[in-house]
């Protein structure tokens, strides 16, 4: 097997790249020092997270002065999303730290007076212009595929700005706004997508790339191929505990109660619908675009207990390659030895076994009451603050677990009403949505205005959006209840429980103005 050189400052999850890249047949030497990069052939510089504090990392440890000793020797090199940004003269993102340089041009954030921001889920990477022979593919892109991306700054797109000065360019659009999504010259090639995320599309572009093949033969035109521009994304979700046998496997809940109903062969046990590595590959070759797993057993003693899970995660991001998302668990905690162990520290055992994103759910619900208690002052101290932080705010998911509390007049309660279409049992009119924790069996005085608005605040990227009342009951999502956290915050909503059938796919994207889909125990 061929040697590709991976440069890791602790970017995130860059066991999914490692596991791409052996995928299409090559192996893994890590830059550990600065001075290893003179021994690199083809040098890959991944990252997630914010562009100051990368670039400050770069520069802290040394590795600045030996990357540019690489491009300019004219050797193979690769750099993914923030390794895109790099090679730019700077970002909106912090304006106090310069880029490379080695591209013109600055980032800047998307608007989100018109959409949600992060830009996650698949797009396109569309070349500007024509290769040397008409049709050619470059580095495997090619219109009509979709790509994986997640972030906040883009580099805006200026016609004939790049070409001019010999740069080849493969743009995308979110809303109204063009941006770089890949570019290359000679040498170097970067794309602000994560082609270690892009399923087929991704690996074609690693394989181009490590085989030298900048321009290809022309691929196959794509029948009714998707346009241009984010799609809305489809997920699978996985609910993983241990059955009666101590066994880790996928379940599904009904109003988030996973046991058998009396009545079966099987009253009271663990719904078991399969083993947890087997259905996250099935549903990625089913076409889902992204796989949660959701251990609602969590940790029993201590994170770094929970072997199985980790191993999980390993053995899905050898086969999966689309983005993996895990929740349960991340929290401070005490070892079994007795000493701490941070939320963060659990959330990076998670990024180097596969997770590209982890999920809070309780303890968001704490660090919002207590949001609120301060008057609306971060603390800096919570989970949300520390994690996306360090690995970006796209890192962030937390997940709602809300249950409708039906009123006649809004004067009844203080927090915010909606009118329903779907009276309450005495013909309440009006309802308001209280945030649950462990599990939906515990209710605060927090409403799902309340919590959404909080999380934003302190660095959430998602909200993963359940519904008690629909979970469970395959007659579709809650469109009310998505449709008012919508109204309340820019990032990206991802509308869950009560999906049965495809129809309601599309009617949550028809109806609401949700970024994503997640379904559960849809076999």
């Amino acid at each position: 097997m061929s040697v590709v050189h991976l440069l890791d400052y602790v970017a995130g999850n860059v066991r999914s790249l490692v596991n791409a890249i052996e995928k299409v047949g090559y192996t893994i030497e890590w830059i550990k020092r600065p001075e290893d990069i003179e021994n690199a052939q083809s040098l890959i510089l991944p990252g997630v997270g914010h562009f100051g504090h990368c670039l400050s990392q770069f520069d802290k440890a040394g590795y600045l002065k030996w990357i540019r000793k690489h491009l300019e020797a004219g050797k193979p090199f690769l750099g993914i999303c923030v390794g895109l940004q790099a090679l730019f003269e700077g970002s909106e993102e912090n304006p106090t730290v310069p880029g490379l340089s080695i591209i013109p041009g600055r980032l800047f954030r998307f608007d989100d007076h018109e959409k949600s921001v992060p830009h996650i889920g698949w797009n396109s990477a569309m070349l500007v212009q024509a290769g040397p022979v008409c049709g050619q593919s470059f580095y495997g892109l090619q219109d009509g595929s979709k790509y994986y991306y997640v972030h906040s700054y883009a580099v805006p797109y200026r016609q004939g700005l790049l070409e001019a000065a010999g740069w080849t360019v493969a743009t995308a659009k979110y809303g109204s706004e063009e941006f770089v999504g890949a570019i290359g010259r000679q040498n170097i090639l970067a794309t602000q997508f994560h082609p270690e995320k892009s399923g087929t599309a991704g690996l074609r572009l690693l394989k181009a790339f490590l085989q030298g093949h900048q321009w290809g033969a022309p691929l196959p035109s794509m029948l009714c191929g998707p346009g241009q521009g984010l799609t809305r994304r489809v997920i699978a979700c996985l609910d993983v505990r241990t059955n009666d046998h101590g066994d880790l496997v996928v379940t599904k809940g009904d109003q988030y109660d996973v046991r058998q109903r009396t009545g079966t062969t099987t009253a009271g046990l663990v719904r078991n619908l399969g083993k947890p590595v087997d259905m996250a590959r099935k549903y990625y070759e089913q076409g889902a675009d992204e796989i949660t797993f959701l251990n609602i057993t969590s940790f029993r003693n201590c994170p770094l207990a929970d072997l199985p899970m980790l191993e999980i995660l390993r053995q899905t991001a050898k086969t999966v390659f689309v983005p993996l998302t895990i929740g349960g668990g991340i929290r401070d905690t005490v070892d079994a030895d007795g000493s701490m162990v941070s939320a963060i520290d659990v959330a990076s055992i998670y990024f180097k076994s596969g997770a590209d994103k982890v999920s809070i759910g309780s303890d968001a619900v704490v660090a919002a009451l207590q949001y609120y208690q301060n008057g609306k002052r971060l603390s800096g101290r919570t989970a949300i603050e520390a994690i996306s932080a360090a690995y970006g705010i796209q890192a962030v998911v937390v997940s709602v677990d809300p249950k409708r509390v039906y009123v006649r007049s809004s004067n009844d309660t203080e927090h915010k009403t909606i009118q329903t279409s779907y009276p309450g049992p005495n013909g309440e009119g009006l309802c308001w949505y209280q945030c649950t924790v462990k599990g939906g069996r515990e209710s605060t005085d927090l409403d799902v205005q309340q919590l959404v608005e909080a999380v934003e605040a302190m660095g959430a990227g998602e909200i993963l959006l359940n519904c008690i009342d629909k979970d469970g009951s395959n007659s579709g999502f809650d469109l009310e209840l998505i449709q008012a956290v919508k109204d309340c915050v820019t990032i990206p909503v991802i509308a869950s429980s009560g999906a049965g059938t495809p129809a309601h796919f599309v009617e949550v994207f028809t109806r609401t103005c949700a970024d994503a889909a997640l379904g559960a125990g849809m076999v």
